[in-house]
């Protein structure tokens, strides 16, 4: 990683001297508001794109919207784009936490201020950070899972992208809480927040640990896949929950197939950005953090 990282970051000290003589800040009239997301093959980030888009209209913002693809080199290239197209402030969701370094330093040497979203960067000067409080959720999901399990039991997490905050932190509030259980973490994998993935990883795992209570998956997309997987074996009886409350996931749970999705609210989640973005233009000081409420869905 930091190899690849290093590689990005010369590349981009090339790139932002050629860019900096092309940058410009938008008028005094003009309200224009950059947003990088991550993927749009996703229907959490969809839904983040919509909130945002939403709440700019409403304060008179115009919005420039660029699709990382979930690629990181794609990301620190959106960047340099966005930074000619006259925008005011970059909202940034990150591919992932540790290569969004690069992207957010291509914004610093421009002095465009940069907000974080869902993701943190891992490094780089922003303005703020909009996300859900993620280790809280994780802890959420963990004390559900125990409850339903009488404390007992073998649980297997899907985990996401390696190096995102989402990763990190929805993992850390899970395990530290099944600590404190008798409840065994029998093998953590990832599947990179993608259903196809979560499905194939989940039938390897039905292959080789076939004694399975719990499926903890940090976002729905993997739960999806592996719920799937787990039907395609006839486990009905597996418990899975999932993380992020998007439209299928609710669907899942409300039809008793997934037990439980966190719900982040990303429409909210975007809506706060650019509430943050338009208070930092108009001059006033933001906090660096601006934690947006998650809560539990489970059927009933």
């Amino acid at each position: 990683m930091l190899k690849k990282l290093a590689a990005i970051m010369m590349s981009l000290i090339l790139c932002t001297s050629l860019l900096v003589g092309c940058s410009q800040k938008s008028s005094n009239n003009t309200k224009k508001i950059g947003l990088i997301v991550s993927t749009l093959n996703n229907p959490f980030f969809v839904d983040l794109k919509s909130g945002i888009e939403s709440e700019a209209k409403k304060l008179g913002y115009n919005v420039v919207v660029l699709d990382s693809q979930n690629d990181p080199a794609k990301e620190v290239s959106n960047m340099e784009d966005i930074s000619v197209k006259n925008v005011d402030v970059v909202l940034l969701n990150p591919v992932d936490s540790d290569s969004a370094i690069a992207s957010v330093m291509v914004a610093n040497n421009l002095d465009l201020p940069v907000i974080t979203v869902d993701r943190a960067a891992n490094g780089g000067k922003v303005v703020s950070h909009v996300a859900s409080d993620n280790v809280e959720g994780g802890k959420m999901a963990a004390q559900y899972v125990v409850d339903q399990l009488d404390g007992k039991g073998n649980i297997v997490e899907l985990e996401g992208i390696a190096g995102s905050s989402a990763t990190r932190d929805r993992g850390a509030g899970f395990d530290n809480e099944i600590k404190n259980s008798n409840l065994n973490i029998i093998t953590k994998q990832s599947a990179d927040f993608d259903r196809t993935k979560g499905l194939s990883v989940m039938e390897n795992i039905i292959q080789s640990k076939g004694d399975i209570d719990a499926v903890f998956a940090q976002n729905d997309e993997m739960a999806l896949g592996a719920l799937k997987a787990l039907q395609d074996a006839n486990m009905n009886d597996v418990l899975v929950v999932g993380f992020d409350a998007t439209d299928d996931a609710v669907a899942s749970v409300q039809k008793g197939n997934m037990a439980a999705t966190i719900a982040q609210q990303p429409k909210l989640i975007g809506e706060t950005a650019v509430d943050l973005a338009h208070r930092f233009l108009s001059g006033e000081k933001v906090e660096s953090f601006a934690p947006v409420e998650l809560k539990l869905i489970a059927k009933k």
